[in-house]
C-alpha cells in the first residue's frame, strides 16, 4: 500500500536560538494543510535536520503529529546504519506513520552495501520506509536495478527520487516501484509515467497550486497539469536557485513565516537571489 498519493510537503523548520518556533510551525502547517497537501514530511533536506538538536527533532515531530492527522513520513536517514535504526525507532516513538531514509553519504557504499543497508533497518523497524535517493547531494547514485532489489525487502514501500533523471524514474516505475518525484521540476513527468506524488519544496510556498496540480494528474488531466507545472517553473527555478533550503526561506519570510536565524553552513540569500525569489512569488500573487 502507498504512504500516500499527490502532494507530500517537504517541511521547513521554523527554529531560533531558544528552538523551535512553534508559533511559526503552526503558521507553516495551517497554510500547506489548507491548501490541500496530502501528507507532511519533517526532517528531510529542507527541515535542515542536520543541524537540528536531538531535542529539536523530537519537539518538532511531535507537534506536527499532534496538530495534523495527515500522513507523517519523518527523516531518518544518516552514514551510520546503527544509528539509523535508532533514529527510525525513535521517529515511530514520537508518531511517524512512515520513514524518510537517504542512501549513506560521505562513507557511500557499494550498490550491494545499499541493499545490505536497507535490510539491515528494514528488519528492526516495524513502519514503511520510503528510500531517498538524491545523488547530488550524497555523492552516491542508487540504480533502478539496486531499488528493485530493495523493494522485495519488507516495510520499503517506495522511493523518492531526485536524481534528475528521467530515464531512471522510468525504469524503476516499469519495475512496479512506488515513486516519488523528488524534483518539483519533474512532478507532472513522474505522475504522467505513474508516480505516486511529490515530496516538494514549492508546496511550503504554493501548496495550493502544487495540490492543485497533483490532483488534476491524479484525475487524468495531464493537459491542464502541464500547464500549471510550466506556470510554477519560475518559482521552482527560484527556489534552487541556491542551495536548498536557502531560497524557500526567503521565501517563507517574505510570506510573513518566521524561520530563524539560518544555522550555519546555512547561510542568508543572496541579494540577487532575494530579488528572483520576490518576483516569482509576485508573479503567481502569492504575496
Amino acid at each position: 500500500m502507498s504512504v500516500f498519493k499527490g502532494t507530500g510537503v517537504a517541511l521547513a523548520t521554523p527554529c531560533d536560538q531558544n528552538g523551535i518556533m512553534f508559533g511559526e510551525v503552526e503558521k507553516l502547517l495551517t497554510k500547506v494543510i489548507s491548501g490541500g497537501v496530502n501528507a507532511l514530511v519533517a526532517l528531510g533536506t529542507t527541515g535542515e535536520a542536520s543541524t537540528l538538536t536531538a531535542e529539536q527533532k523530537e519537539s518538532f515531530v511531535r507537534f506536527v503529529r499532534k496538530f495534523s492527522s495527515l500522513p507523517l513520513i519523518v527523516g531518518t536517514g544518516g552514514n551510520d546504519t546503527k544509528t539509523v535504526v535508532e533514529n527510525c525507532i525513535l521517529a515511530e516513538k514520537w508518531g511517524a506513520d512512515a520513514l524518510l531514509i537517504v542512501t549513506p553519504f560521505y562513507n557511500k557504499c557499494t550498490q550491494h552495501g545499499a541493499i545490505e543497508h536497507y535490510r539491515y533497518i528494514a528488519e528492526r523497524v516495524s513502519h514503511p520506509i520510503i528510500v531517498y535517493n538524491v545523488p547530488g547531494r550524497t555523492g552516491f547514485n542508487l540504480l533502478p536495478d539496486t531499488m528493485k532489489q530493495i523493494a522485495e525487502i519488507k516495510n520499503i514501500s517506495g522511493i523518492k527520487e531526485a536524481s534528475g533523471n528521467m530515464v531512471q524514474i522510468e525504469r524503476c516505475l516499469a519495475y512496479g516501484i512506488d515513486v516519488y518525484s523528488g524534483d518539483d521540476a519533474l512532478t507532472v513527468p513522474s505522475m504522467s509515467m505513474g508516480a505516486k506524488g511529490v515530496i516538494s519544496v514549492v508546496a511550503n510556498v504554493a501548496p495550493n497550486l502544487v495540490s492543485r496540480m497533483t490532483d488534476l494528474i491524479l484525475s487524468g488531466n495531464f493537459i491542464k497539469a502541464g500547464t500549471l507545472q510550466l506556470r510554477l517553473l519560475p518559482l521552482i527555478d527560484a527556489l534552487f536557485s541556491e542551495v536548498n533550503p536557502i531560497p524557500v526561506r526567503a521565501a517563507l519570510e517574505m510570506l510573513g513565516i518566521k524561520l530563524g536565524a539560518p544555522r550555519l553552513p546555512m547561510t542568508e540569500i543572496s541579494e540577487s537571489g532575494r530579488l528572483l525569489v520576490r518576483s516569482a512569488i509576485e508573479e503567481l500573487k502569492l504575496l
